[in-house]
């Protein structure tokens, strides 16, 4: 394929979009198998002691550490060897889980089956965003972690939905080995057979950079080298860079609120009295509003920017989580969810898109890598904050305070050292231009 060939754009590419999107909604389907039932019958199926709340967070902190690495080398790796080949090694590192939870003797296996989905998540999840990225356009951008988040995020509620039924239905344990090694096959079959690798997209890109640079072009970070190293990246997106430092921490403190929905909510739903058919739906009610608002909130911000939306959403989504424990009743839970949810989708593809509207496409998989390692970083975080909360008090209330409490500072630390990124609201000025 020459450059010319490689047309950017979601009409333009509209069957590999497509196959990432189900790509996508795969990996959902894949962590949202252990949303529901795994917590919520973590007691009477797979023998954790009554009020143990830092061993139930413990697998959302194997997670979520796991997954963060896992995100940093995907990124550099995709640059290497393409961005096909990492997708389908995470696949196939996904195969024995649905086995290991169906086998679990104890608590100890959960953690183990949960260390090797977080392989799977960083290596799939980082794969279908870049891909995606690599061949639409920026003004898109987005439109387009919109189309992925919400693709992998109403899959998440609809797995966490099914399987909660699945197990009703087959028990807990066989009716997660099938809904699993269903989706985990399906997904090896559809990557080596229909996914295209994208890495020639981004060289495209670059290349047509230098010949002929964009009207509006983007304020990049000052001071760095073409090739970046490894190092480089990781200080820029961690502290060098004021804005992209905002981003990284704010992306961090929001997966609190994930790790408090995955490893508490199904629980403390549980002990409120609640079904494990109503607790798949109160926790699907975040998923389907995360993800379905996704559509409008990615798209928002290619007209409005991203700024606003992610500010308002750490904000919105803290209201949320306080709002959970200020009431009772399923109908007030779900409504909680809803707004937790709502929040969540304003600033889940708008963090990202911010990231890619200020890096350079030479090192933007190494970028939005170590974006994801540190966003992720806070599953393991953030679940030993409100374990730790809980088992200090003694009341998972507690922990949804954290949360909340947590996602009201990032939301002002977001506020104070970020900016606008989005290139043609804040565009680089003259002097930027020159001295790049």
């Amino acid at each position: 394929m020459t450059e010319h060939t490689l047309q950017r754009g979601i009409r333009e590419n509209k069957i590999q979009v497509a196959h990432q999107l189900i790509q996508v909604m795969l990996v959902g389907f894949a962590i949202g198998m252990t949303r529901t039932v795994v917590p919520a019958l973590a007691e009477s199926e797979f023998g954790l002691e009554r009020g143990s709340f830092l061993l139930l967070a413990s697998f959302v902190v194997a997670f979520g550490a796991v997954k963060a690495v896992m995100n940093f080398v995907a990124g550099r790796w995709s640059e290497r060897i393409g961005r096909k080949r990492v997708l389908f090694w995470g696949w196939v590192v996904a195969l024995p889980i649905p086995v290991m939870i169906w086998y679990a003797p104890d608590w100890n296996w959960i953690v183990a089956a949960t260390v090797l989905l977080g392989v799977n998540q960083g290596l799939c999840w980082s794969m279908t965003q870049t891909s995606k990225l690599d061949i639409t356009k920026a003004e898109e951008r987005g439109l387009t972690m919109g189309l992925n988040e919400f693709s992998g995020y109403v899959g998440v509620a609809i797995a966490g939905i099914l399987t909660a039924y699945a197990a009703e239905w087959l028990g807990a344990r066989t009716g997660l080995l099938v809904f699993g090694m269903a989706v985990v096959l399906l997904a090896l079959v559809l990557t080596v057979v229909w996914v295209k690798d994208t890495l020639p997209w981004a060289k495209a890109e670059t290349a047509a950079h230098k010949a002929a640079p964009p009207k509006s072009l983007p304020r990049y970070p000052e001071g760095v080298s073409e090739h970046p190293t490894t190092g480089e990246v990781f200080a820029l997106m961690s502290w060098r860079d004021r804005r992209l430092f905002a981003i990284s921490q704010a992306g961090l403190v929001e997966k609190f609120v994930d790790a408090l929905v995955w490893a508490l909510f199904p629980a403390f739903l549980v002990t409120q009295g609640a079904s494990l058919t109503e607790v798949g739906w109160i926790v699907g009610t975040y998923g389907f509003v995360w993800g379905g608002s996704q559509l409008i909130t990615g798209r928002l911000s290619d007209h409005v920017g991203r700024f606003w939306p992610n500010v308002l959403g750490m904000w919105i989504c803290g209201a949320g989580v306080a709002m959970v424990v200020m009431g009772t009743g399923a109908l007030w839970w779900s409504v909680s969810a809803g707004v937790a949810g709502f929040g969540m989708a304003l600033l889940y593809p708008n963090l990202s898109a911010a990231v890619a509207d200020i890096t350079p496409p030479a090192w933007r998989g190494s970028a939005i890598g170590i974006y994801r390692f540190w966003r992720d970083f806070g599953y393991a975080i953030g679940a030993l904050g409100l374990g730790l909360a809980a088992s200090l008090t003694g009341a998972a209330e507690a922990a949804f305070w954290f949360v909340a409490i947590s996602m009201f500072v990032s939301g002002g630390l977001l506020f104070w050292f970020s900016e606008e990124t989005h290139p043609r609201l804040n565009p680089a000025s003259p002097r930027e231009i020159a001295d790049a």
